[in-house]
């Protein structure tokens, strides 16, 4: 993400400026949007926390993403090769812009608000870019160890400190790690009894 680019101060006071973009609010566990493969839209997501979900044929949910504050989603960034549908799920209380490709030319010419907001447009993907990689190679890891620890390093580096605070649940965790949840837990059991972490709710410290 941009540094310099402030999404929630450029909204404040830009957004009445342009006719096809849209600030919605949501609620937790409300779906913020689904995948479909005829629109061709993006949303970052401003404020709050949102999972990008699917369901198996058995109904077992799975997170194939996490999305926290000035994070990209949307159709125009993520292929559909799947028979069944994704969800963007507000974990949280959320706000979302939501921009329409499809109906740009709807909104005046010059538009500084979303001509800004394109020339932005890279940074935002980079940086979304970067999190499916981190994801790609948590999934490449076959032991929960491997990829608890991985995780937990990544963690420990964006938080710059040893000591952080997971952001979802630990069903949740399970979930988007692709490991059983019970199978976690005896792990993380085992990470504490070795003295690898310190585990209180939550909050990890990498030992």
């Amino acid at each position: 993400m941009k540094k310099n680019f402030d999404v929630e101060n450029f909204i404040n006071k830009l957004q009445s400026s342009c006719k096809i973009t849209e600030l919605k609010e949501f609620e937790p566990n409300e779906v913020i949007t689904t995948f479909l493969t005829k629109r061709n839209q993006f949303c970052i997501l401003v404020e709050g926390e949102a999972q990008l979900i699917t369901y198996d044929k058995d109904g077992n949910k799975k997170i194939l993403y996490y999305y926290m504050k000035n994070d990209i989603f949307g159709e125009s960034l993520f292929k559909i090769y799947m028979d069944r549908e994704l969800f963007v799920l507000a974990k949280k209380k959320c706000k979302v812009l939501f921009y329409p490709y499809d109906t740009a030319e709807h909104c005046t010419e010059n538009c500084f608000y979303h001509i800004e907001l394109l020339r932005n447009l890279p940074d935002l993907i980079l940086h979304s870019i970067a999190e499916q990689n981190l994801r790609i190679i948590l999934l490449t890891h076959k032991g929960v160890r491997d990829k608890l620890l991985t995780y937990f390093d990544n963690l420990a580096m964006q938080h710059g400190s040893k000591t952080f605070e997971i952001p979802f649940s630990l069903t949740d965790l399970a979930d988007y790690l692709m490991i059983e949840r019970t199978a976690m837990m005896r792990e993380l059991k085992r990470l504490k009894d070795e003295k690898i972490i310190k585990k209180n709710k939550e909050k990890i410290t990498l030992l």
